[in-house]
């Protein structure tokens, strides 16, 4: 793990800002968390994603990286898997705190509050690094204004991979600004794959068995009461969206609402 003693103020190149890695912190030998400095122009909204990379050459190499930190921190955070023959996350993964970082200066994405009809229970389904955008919808006040129930699942091969799991399970209910708030509304539901865990399995499998509602001591989904979202590779997404269509769920967008809204912009790079 390495952070910095001070953040450096922020540059601009063209459709970019070029800010300064503050934090970097390595969970296991795929996946690895960053931070940044933060331009003060620079706004989002809870769960969209941006263009991050580095310059190769005289040119940026990039990929869109969902913004895990909340809308109102002073750093930006992402979370990575590490690629060795990707273009740019195997240079990605050996930044250093200090090292510049190209950050774009135009979020966009579908997994926003916006794209949602109201609602009583929130589900952020979310497998690998496809738990980023919850990381900041969990920290949004508004989320928890919206709903009644907020229940973030994070589906992963390895117990190992289960990161962040302190942070959701005990750090943000505890929180001294947003606990009293969170705390009775947030439920986190792990699963792992390939290892024994309490829960096991895919969570296309932990929804169609029943088993995910049993484990939370909800009723299963129901399109008049229940809102998702997704986030993580296309073949889960893929199977997700199917089982929510077969149970009579639409698909939303911010121009058109709906009982659930996916993120089809990230690709292993």
């Amino acid at each position: 793990m390495q952070e910095a003693p001070a953040a450096a103020p922020a540059k601009a190149r063209g459709a970019f800002y070029v800010e300064r890695v503050t934090y970097v912190h390595h969970w296991t030998d795929s996946l690895f968390t960053l931070r940044t400095t933060r331009d003060p122009g620079f706004r989002f909204v809870s769960g969209q994603f941006v263009m991050l990379g580095l310059e190769v050459e005289g040119r940026p190499l990039l990929r869109a990286y969902s913004i895990a930190s909340p809308y109102y921190a002073d750093e930006l955070e992402f979370y990575s898997i590490k690629v060795p023959a990707g273009p740019l996350t195997s240079r990605l993964m050996n930044i250093k705190v200090g090292d510049e970082i190209l950050i774009g200066k135009k979020p966009t994405g579908t997994l926003i509050l916006d794209g949602l009809r109201p609602g009583k229970n929130l589900y952020m389904l979310g497998t690998g690094t496809g738990l980023a955008p919850w990381l900041s919808l969990v920290r949004d006040p508004e989320v928890y204004e919206r709903f009644e129930k907020v229940i973030v699942t994070h589906t992963v091969r390895e117990v190992a991979d289960l990161n962040y799991r302190e942070f959701l399970s005990h750090d943000l209910p505890n929180d001294p600004d947003l606990g009293e708030m969170v705390a009775p509304k947030l439920i986190y539901y792990p699963s792992v794959t390939r290892e024994p865990f309490v829960h096991q399995g895919r969570i296309t499998d932990l929804i169609e068995s029943g088993q995910l509602f049993r484990d939370i001591g909800l009723p299963e989904l129901d399109p008049s009461r229940d809102r998702l979202m997704l986030c993580g590779g296309p073949s889960v997404l893929a199977d997700l969206k199917a089982q929510l269509l077969a149970r009579g769920f639409e698909e939303g967008s911010v121009a058109s609402p709906g009982d659930f809204v996916l993120e089809r912009a990230f690709v292993e790079t």
